[in-house]
């Protein structure tokens, strides 16, 4: 292969790489942890929290349970996201013999 068309196959898979990052960065990631429903991008920011309209707070203690519905729904989120990218950019990493 000339030096060309190695640098025009470089060229063509950053070009590739980058698309691929933007996709994740803009995929939505949904799950749902009791009375939370968390929804968030690939970018790990969180677009949007619901709560179930059955869900009765009658004590302090409902208040801090459900905080932690919505911590561990997003740490859940947090590590789909990350096997998500690893799977979409193994295949660069193979390509760039890391």
């Amino acid at each position: 292969m000339n030096q060309q068309a190695m640098m025009r196959k470089i060229q063509q898979l950053k070009k590739d790489m980058l698309a691929t990052q933007q996709e994740i960065q803009t995929t939505e990631f949904k799950t749902v942890c009791g009375a939370v429903t968390v929804i968030m991008l690939g970018s790990k920011e969180v677009k949007q929290v619901i709560f179930d309209e059955e869900y009765q707070v009658t004590e302090k203690d409902d208040l801090e349970v459900l905080a932690d519905m919505v911590v561990a729904a997003c740490r859940q989120l947090s590590k789909e996201i990350d096997e998500y990218t690893e799977e979409k950019m193994q295949k660069y990493a193979a390509l760039m013999g890391f």
